[in-house]
């Protein structure tokens, strides 16, 4: 048969794979008209002439017979009334900054005397690469009352041919970089001033402005969590509180751009930037690197050989100058680097923010409001089953604001958390979370809410795995998480607990309503209360330094009128501040036979060299005790933490004290031990008198001492501090500091 005629058919086969690597970035085509406006810092320039009708036969009409503009002064400078009026002053920019809901002056020059009956003029700001004025890109800002638009306009003054302007931006304006304009209308058309870089504008939220949605009705806590530069952020144990010295540098030059940069790199619409909110969920997405290409990457692990460690930060400009320049994440952050950096960008914002730390804070996995602690039938801990992590402290931010998104009352501050621990909505970010509603169990509020509530709420629940691998909970401790919630005092050098601005009381009616309230919404309890034992266990409180050895003393103490006999286990673990375990280098098994309504005490010799070797960059060592009663079975507990001390810096400043005359700064340190210290960064800098300064030691022998000095000269009066860090990987965390007060 004859193939002729025949229909061919088609060969099925497999669809090509599709190129290697990240796919294609998918734009906005078919879906809108045009791109998104997301950049703050790509200049738009506006024509200079808008012709109102056609070209005639000899083209248009001149426009030169009308009011022409011959100068505009942005009144900029800091010694002048804008920069004062509107708290702008100490930026270090030389363009004008001033914030929203507040009039400022400019003045602008004529060629001839204004004619308000005649002439007719507008102020123009442009905003963003698209400027619309139903988006709020572009405000026309006018000098008469009959005719207003969002922004108020008047006219202050009138001197012959300068008339000074008065501009109010709007209470909910969009906030970031503004270039402005000033336009005359003509019955030909309209002409202009030329784009100029000196009449940029930067506009900020306004924490002074009762219409603004981030006003703050305390002119203490303004100065405090908006123009503070010098921050303290609190670390350490519970029972052993450290400080950390660091430099927000809100102020400092290019500080303002890098933040607005961070938005752009973020694709965050122009028009949500006035909104804070949003800006702060961004920004705390944005300012760790996990899944957008952040400003931070995180590392826990204590190999920093690619970046600086953690604890060798001394501020945030290097931080934030480098993100904005090289485009790229920064290497390293922990927690309070996280916090510290994001309370940066939110002060340079001026959104009122400051840092919180609390001590045993709980990273739960799962939302049940439990730490489970696994113990074999003996009651020894189970370290493969045990994975929930009580971190010694952790980092996040408060900021302060309204949420009209949320019943009223739920406004003020508001947790925000930079680090990447789970993610919400898809992304590693936390907040902003009320919390008020946090107190008050309302965790379905948005954002993040429960996460937060668990971190300040969980119980640490310890089981016993019998060996047919059923669990049942022996003991419960429902205070040992969120114990304190430290930051620093406004207007002084103190500290504050705000632990009760989270919780209310342990045991109390209306901390058991909160909890039954976090039950109904989904977060799961221990309900079963083993009935406790009748032996205690007390572990002592211990200051130790570095290097040296210790004595440990474990108290077991029988409230009952009957011997007991309790097979004990006492661990110490050198441990990340995150809770996890590095090493283990001690453990024994000892058996305590107490007499009825008696105490018996174990000691033992900590030597340095057991546990020198293993330690990490925080220098912690974790003890926990668990044990068994043998005449009960009951479970006895108790752990304690010891924060190692380390050495410290000597810093000393030499000089007049007074502005603008060079000072020194001399920077002292010894090795006490014995080993050497190999590949050593010392860092230094002061808000107002030092940009930050590095200085690198190949090595610092055993017993050896080294001196830095630096020369300085303070740009700005008042009292500041000068804080110094050096960071090996033998030793981390050292750090000391200066105060000097700047006389004019």
């Amino acid at each position: 048969m004859s193939d002729q005629g025949a229909t061919p058919t088609a060969s099925a086969s497999a669809p090509p794979p599709p190129p290697p690597g990240r796919p294609p970035k998918v734009g906005n085509r078919g879906r809108a008209s045009g791109p998104t406006d997301s950049s703050n810092l790509d200049p738009t320039d506006i024509p200079e002439i808008e012709y109102f009708v056609a070209p005639g036969p000899r083209g248009y009409p001149p426009l030169t017979g009308f009011l022409d503009i011959w100068d505009v002064d942005m009144m900029r400078r800091r010694d002048e009334s804008n920069k004062i009026d509107h708290h702008t002053n100490l930026y270090h920019s030389d363009n004008l900054i001033v914030r929203r809901a507040q009039e400022f002056q400019v003045k602008i020059t004529f060629d001839r005397a204004f004619k308000p009956d005649e002439d007719k003029f507008a102020v123009e700001f442009v905003i963003g690469s698209s400027p619309q004025y139903s988006k709020g890109t572009y405000i026309p800002v006018f000098p008469t009352k009959t005719r207003q638009s969002s922004w108020g306009g008047r006219v202050t003054q009138t001197n012959d041919n300068v008339v000074t302007m008065g501009i109010t931006p709007a209470a909910n304006c969009i906030v970031g970089k503004y270039q402005m304009y000033v336009a005359v209308q003509t019955p030909f058309g309209i002409r202009r001033t030329k784009r100029d870089n000196s009449r940029e504008l930067y506009i900020l939220y306004n924490p002074w402005a009762s219409d603004d949605a981030v006003f703050l009705d305390d002119e203490v806590e303004r100065q405090e969590c908006v123009m503070n530069e010098m921050g303290i952020i609190y670390h350490g144990a519970y029972e052993d509180v450290s400080e950390r010295n660091w430099n927000y540098g809100q102020f400092n030059y290019g500080v303002l751009d890098a933040c607005l940069y961070i938005m752009d790199r973020a694709e965050m619409p122009i028009t949500n930037r006035g909104d804070p909110i949003k800006v702060t969920r961004k920004a705390s997405a944005m300012l760790n690197s996990r899944d957008d290409e952040g400003v931070l990457v995180g590392n826990w692990s204590g190999d920093y050989t690619y970046g600086v460690a953690p604890t060798s930060w001394t501020g945030s400009t290097d931080i934030l100058l480098s993100y904005a320049s090289s485009k790229l994440p920064v290497c390293y952050a922990q927690c309070w680097v996280y916090a510290a950096v994001f309370n940066t960008f939110l002060r340079c914002l001026g959104i009122p923010s400051r840092v919180v730390t609390n001590y045993y804070s709980a990273h739960d996995n799962d939302g049940n409001l439990k730490m489970d602690i696994i113990l074999n039938d003996n009651g020894r801990i189970d370290r493969n089953r045990t994975k929930d992590s009580i971190w010694n402290y952790h980092c996040w931010n408060e900021c302060y604001m309204s949420r009209p998104d949320l019943p009223p009352g739920f406004g003020g501050w508001q947790v925000v958390d930079a680090t990447p621990q789970e993610t919400s909505d898809g992304m590693y970010r936390c907040g902003p979370a009320s919390v008020l509603a946090i107190k008050h169990g309302e965790i379905c509020f948005p954002f993040d809410a429960a996460f937060v509530f668990a971190e300040v709420n969980s119980d640490v629940v310890f089981y016993s795995r019998t060996k047919d691998g059923t669990m049942e909970p022996v003991r419960v401790n429902q205070t040992h998480v969120g114990r304190m919630a430290l930051t620093k005092a406004a207007g002084s050098e103190g500290r504050r607990d705000i632990i009760d601005q989270y919780k209310f009381p342990e045991g109390s009616p209306e901390e058991r309503t909160v909890l039954e309230k976090a039950e109904e919404f989904g977060c799961k309890r221990e309900k079963s209360i083993p009935p406790p034992a009748d032996v205690d266990v007390v572990l002592p409180t211990l200051e130790v330094r570095v290097g040296d050895d210790f004595e440990l003393s474990v108290e077991f103490v029988n409230h009952s009128n009957q011997k007991r006999t309790v097979e004990a286990y006492i661990s110490g673990s050198v441990v990340y501040y995150t809770g996890v375990s590095s090493k283990e280098f001690l453990f024994k098994t000892p058996t305590v036979t107490l007499q009825a309504q008696k105490g018996a005490k174990e000691s033992m010799t900590i030597e340095s060299r057991s546990y020198m070797d293993h330690l990490v960059e925080q220098a912690n060592l974790n003890f926990i005790v668990t044990g068994k009663i043998k005449e009960t079975g009951r479970i006895v507990t108790a752990m304690k933490l010891v924060n190692l001390h380390n050495p410290k810096l000597t810093v000393e400043l030499s000089g007049s004290a007074k502005l603008s005359e060079e000072m020194m700064a001399t920077v002292e340190f010894t090795n006490p031990f014995s080993i050497n210290l190999e590949k050593v960064y010392l860092r230094m800098e002061g808000p107002g008198v030092m940009e930050p300064k590095t200085r690198y030691y190949s090595l610092i022998p055993g017993g050896s001492s080294l001196t830095w000095t630096e020369l300085f000269t303070p740009l700005r009066t008042g009292k500041t501090r000068v804080i110094a860090t050096l960071d090996c990987s033998a030793l981390r965390q050292v750090s000391g500091q200066a105060s000097v007060t700047i006389e004019s």
